[in-house]
């Protein structure tokens, strides 16, 4: 399939060879060929080879790279409405709340899950979302982290082992047990379907020795590393991820000065997750901070039951524009090229010659719209690998 996308009022290309991160143009077009983006620039320029091709008109509308989502636990059964409703009462976030969603989870057959996974990604993809990277963690046992895994790869190359997510209720009071369960058997049988492995290095979950133990299991496997950390409290998680060279630290909600010097200076993605703080009415990170400090950041979702059941990318734009100090732009180079960035992929989050054509086109006139009109649905059409999806 060859598409030719023109009168494109505003098209943000991440082109990291532009002078302006965004590599934003006005007036532009794009040719994709075979899954691919062949060209990109002002329609004044484009190929006169392009004869032939099936022609998009944008209408004026703005274009961006599709969203690349890189964190997400959406292989779960059941939901927590009722502790949600709980803390909007006042009752504080903890991560104990995870276990419930394991019962769930367990007592789920392979085709219910399957079935909620494809709904979510419909969701997402229908909001602009083209890339997800999806975690295990619901399980806590061999058998059903080994079904998560596998039911993952099924719709995505970004899989995560996340075997440590929270100690289950089984193993209370015996949480070093539960990481040889996590680095022994359970490794062995989840190994084979992941391609990441991550661990929730906090209080409630798991301490700084027994993070390491996984995460260098997980590497000595191959699988590569992210860690979950500095969510409800200052810690040495995000120390611990770069000393082990993660591809991605994330929530980072409680970074000390010491935390955000590290980070910048090394190659570790830090991955902001607005709907946690929304969900959980923790405070919100300070995004100008951390980016003026050098730090690569990424948004993305986290869908899940318990602390941000939203599938929206542009509602996160929109709360880190409100609420985070960004701007629009950086919030949504975030959304694309920082998640791609976190996932350690050059081939999607950026409209440029060679990469993957994950291209969506908004039904508004400029980027801004996904801030200045939160809860709005401005995606028009998506295409994912060249082919128009929606």
């Amino acid at each position: 399939m060859r598409t030719l996308i023109t009168n494109i009022g505003e098209l943000t290309t991440n082109d990291p060879s532009s002078a302006d991160p965004t590599g934003a143009l006005h007036d532009a077009a794009v040719l994709i060929d075979h899954g691919r983006i062949e060209w990109a620039g002002e329609a004044d320029d484009v190929p006169t080879d392009a004869e032939g091709y099936q022609e998009v008109d944008a209408g004026g509308r703005a274009v961006i790279p599709g969203f690349v989502d890189s964190h997400s636990h959406i292989v779960f059964g059941g939901d927590r409405a009722e502790e949600f409703e709980a803390r909007m009462a006042g009752q504080k976030y903890a991560a104990g709340g995870i276990r419930s969603t394991v019962a769930a989870t367990r007592a789920a057959s392979d085709d219910e899950l399957r079935a909620r996974v494809r709904g979510f990604l419909g969701e997402m993809l229908a909001q602009g979302t083209t890339t997800v990277e999806i975690k295990s963690g619901y399980g806590l046992d061999v058998d059903t982290e080994a079904r998560l895994v596998r039911l993952a790869a099924e719709v995505t190359e970004e899989v995560t082992y996340l075997g440590a997510h929270v100690v289950p209720i089984e193993y209370a009071d015996r949480s070093d047990e539960y990481v040889d369960l996590v680095v022994g058997e359970m490794l062995d049988a989840c190994a084979p379907h992941s391609k990441w492995i991550d661990v929730f290095c906090e209080t409630g979950a798991f301490t700084v020795p027994q993070a390491r133990r996984v995460l260098e299991a997980g590497i000595a496997r191959g699988l590569q590393p992210r860690v979950h950390a500095s969510q409800l409290g200052p810690g040495d998680g995000v120390q611990l991820a770069i000393e082990l060279g993660a591809a991605s630290v994330d929530h980072g909600t409680y970074l000390t000065d010491a935390d955000v010097t590290a980070l910048a200076a090394s190659d570790t993605v830090l991955t902001l997750l607005p709907g946690v703080e929304f969900s959980t009415r923790q405070p919100y990170p300070d995004a100008r901070r951390l980016i003026d400090a050098g730090i690569t950041v990424a948004l993305a979702c986290d869908t899940n039951p318990g602390s941000s059941f939203t599938s929206s990318m542009s509602f996160c734009i929109a709360v880190a524009v409100r609420e985070m100090g960004m701007t629009t732009a950086e919030a949504i180079w975030a959304a694309t090229a920082g998640g791609a960035s976190a996932l350690r992929r050059d081939d999607i989050g950026v409209i440029a010659p060679g990469k993957r054509a994950d291209i969506v086109l908004l039904d508004a006139p400029t980027r801004v719209h996904l801030a200045y009109r939160p809860g709005v649905p401005l995606v028009k059409h998506v295409w994912k690998d060249g082919a128009q999806v929606r």
